[in-house]
């Protein structure tokens, strides 16, 4: 996979004319050379169904008189940019106007995507119809054809289909289409049998091919589904609906999976389809650098005019982006991501399951916020699943609402008997039926606490404040001391908040009571009782902050890295193993909210001074800046491997051979 890639849309109506009249291959490869691109996902077909080239299996848009696919192929074959082909799997708005018995339905026996006569946009198709075949054949075509390097198939995934094809199979089979398991199941098998018959019809062609197929996420919890794809893409607009925690959560479960990845941001200001907007360079050159400090290619998203004239403001943007990024290349290729904590995600523990829809509700918010607070402390981590080795890591964190399973309690019972340890939140570590400790917590589990929020006192000097007992909003659990030692405990309020009971403006004050241990420590690790990182996602309480990296750095005696990088920076570790070097990667960017949901950023502010303190196996032979081979002054001693960061602006990295 090459690292600066560009996703190039191209979804343009049947409305609109002359499509393709102003495209020119010295103007198309002028601007993929300004941008820096050496590979850009190209167009057979878009979500209105038209093939932009002549077509047995497909029709040819009605406006355009030549082969744009094969024009583009030569074009950037001529400057040794790759090209990998897109195509429009779930949608193709044309047919749906043919075969509305094979789009998806939903249980209300709604289309999915659009609904309602009225409202523009697309119809998602069903893989349990007919459509399946005539899909193949355009692949097939557009393979045999063409070529590329390789297909990326958009809008797919497992659904919850009730089309007439999925109830007549579910009846057939003496299944009842009511039962939402069944409906789930058969979901898998049609989602699993596409990816298979694409596979076959590719591989059959072109061995070997690349095939992506597109749903937005990556599913944590289900390596099956990765796997179904020779490489992935991490579909990640900060600014489309994603925000900015998705890609580091995702980014830090996907390097786990042995697997090339790359990160897929955009030009737009919004999201996909937006002409005419246009990010600000800064925020292209910090998520690009988040990219590749995060062991991931590049990949930034644009939409063609309809006229098929490149837009050079665009690539301007993207070589600004581009051209330090290729600077950096040799020291992120091949790269394995140092970590001392793994945080067993809630979605991969549900073995994938996950809400619809973008930012939190796309990650889970018990994720998101421990991930936030694992970058926010500059602890060096993996999002893993229960296929992951545990014995790698110091400490596995398990986030709110992990329910020990016969599968899971197996694998921690080894994770501990070699010493690592546990820092469990909330629900987490009691049986499924949730009345019970499976782990030995140093706890024992008496009642959910039918007091929320409520109030947590700290036995242990914070950063920030002392001698107060702080609100927590998220849900907690009441316990007692079974063997653990308290480190800090709770105080209820003096009632809920109801129609008939309240006080002041929030919630009702604490009574300065103890109600119980709120936090423990055990042989096994530590225990917090709330629903803590839910309500750091929620709240972003620093207080909640500080009570969960007191405890991690309680059982992370000899942390692999300690820096003094302010909050919002982000600090990787990666080793390169044929060349035996460290890189450690230094982010600095703060967006800022602007308008509705939308995170800019725009200034990126230069730090200077930054220390760090690395506890490596290795002695450290040279240590200096890249890509400017500046080399730093280091110290080695008993402490570990320490140097300063003069400055930098955005991103930095240093090298340390051993």
């Amino acid at each position: 996979m090459r690292f600066r890639q560009v996703h190039l849309d191209f979804h343009t109506s049947e409305l609109i004319g002359a499509i393709g009249a102003d495209f020119s291959k010295e103007q198309f490869q002028a601007n993929l050379i300004q941008g820096h691109v050496d590979s850009i996902t190209i167009f057979s077909k878009c979500h209105h169904g038209w093939a932009y080239h002549p077509s047995v299996a497909n029709e040819i848009h009605p406006n355009l008189s030549f082969d744009l696919l094969s024009a583009m192929i030569e074009a950037a074959h001529e400057i040794n940019v790759k090209v990998p082909i897109y195509i429009s799997a779930g949608l193709d708005e044309k047919t749906a106007r043919l075969h509305t018995d094979w789009l998806q339905r939903n249980v209300k026996d709604e289309t999915r995507w659009v609904n309602g006569f009225m409202t523009p946009g697309y119809h998602e198709f069903c893989f349990n119809t007919p459509y399946l075949a005539v899909l193949l054949k355009q692949i097939e075509e557009t393979v045999t054809n063409y070529d590329g390097d390789g297909i990326f198939l958009d809008i797919v995934g497992e659904r919850d289909c009730y089309c007439q094809f999925c109830i007549a199979e579910l009846r057939s089979n003496g299944q009842d289409p009511n039962d939402l398991n069944a409906v789930k199941a058969l979901g898998k098998k049609v989602y699993a049998n596409y990816t298979a018959k694409v596979k076959e019809v590719v591989h059959s062609i072109k061995p070997g091919y690349s095939i992506f197929h597109n749903g937005g996420h990556i599913h944590r919890g289900r390596r099956e589904l990765a796997q179904m794809n020779t490489h992935l893409e991490l579909e990640s607009l900060p600014t489309g609906g994603w925000g900015y925690d998705h890609f580091p959560l995702s980014a830090r479960y996907a390097q786990t999976l042995g697997m090339e990845f790359l990160g897929m941001t955009g030009k737009f200001h919004t999201t996909w389809g937006e002409f005419g907007g246009y990010k600000h360079k800064n925020a292209l050159r910090y998520e690009v650098a988040l990219n590749i400090a995060n062991g991931a290619k590049c990949s930034i998203g644009d939409q063609l005019h309809p006229r098929g004239r490149m837009d050079e403001a665009t690539y301007a943007l993207i070589g600004a982006a581009y051209s330090e990024v290729e600077q950096k290349e040799a020291w992120c290729t091949n790269v394995k991501n140092i970590a001392d904590v793994a945080l067993l995600s809630n979605e991969a523990a549900k073995k994938g399951e996950e809400p619809e829809g973008h930012g939190i509700g796309r990650v889970g918010k018990s994720d998101v916020g421990a991930v936030r607070m694992l970058l926010e402390g500059k602890i060096l981590f993996d999002v893993v699943d229960l296929e992951a080795d545990f014995h790698t890591y110091k400490v596995l964190i398990l986030p709110d609402d992990i329910l020990i399973t016969d599968e899971i309690a197996d694998k921690l019972q080894g994770f501990l008997a070699q010493g690592g340890k546990l820092l469990a939140t909330g629900r987490s570590g009691l049986n499924p039926a949730g009345d019970r400790f499976v782990v030995d917590l140093g706890v024992k589990w008496l009642s959910k606490n039918p007091y929320q929020p409520d109030y947590f006192k700290p036995h242990f000097e914070l950063q920030s404040l002392n001698s107060a007992a702080f609100i927590f909003y998220g849900e907690g659990q009441k316990i007692a001391l079974e063997g653990g030692v308290e480190l800090g405990h709770r105080e209820d309020p003096y009632f809920n908040r109801e129609t008939f009971s309240f006080s002041s403006h929030q919630h009702t004050p604490n009574t300065f009571i103890s109600s119980g241990p709120g936090m423990v420590e055990s042989k096994q690790g530590i225990y917090i009782a709330w629903n803590i990182f839910d309500d750091y996602a929620t709240k972003g309480s620093l207080i909640l902050k500080e009570t969960v990296l007191y405890a991690l750095n309680r059982l992370l005696k000899d942390k692999t890295l300690q820096t003094n990088l302010p909050a919002q920076g982000i600090t990787t570790l990666q080793y390169q193993a044929e060349e035996q070097r460290y890189v450690n990667h230094v982010l600095y960017a703060s967006p800022v909210k602007r308008g509705e949901d939308i995170e800019v950023i725009e200034d990126l502010i230069p730090l200077h001074n930054i220390e760090v303190i690395l506890r490596l196996d290795s002695k450290a032979k040279r240590v200096y800046l890249a890509p400017q081979g500046v080399d730093l002054v280091f110290e080695q001693n008993e402490q570990g491997l320490s140097y300063t960061i003069p400055s930098f602006e955005c991103h930095q990295m240093v090298v340390v051979d051993v």
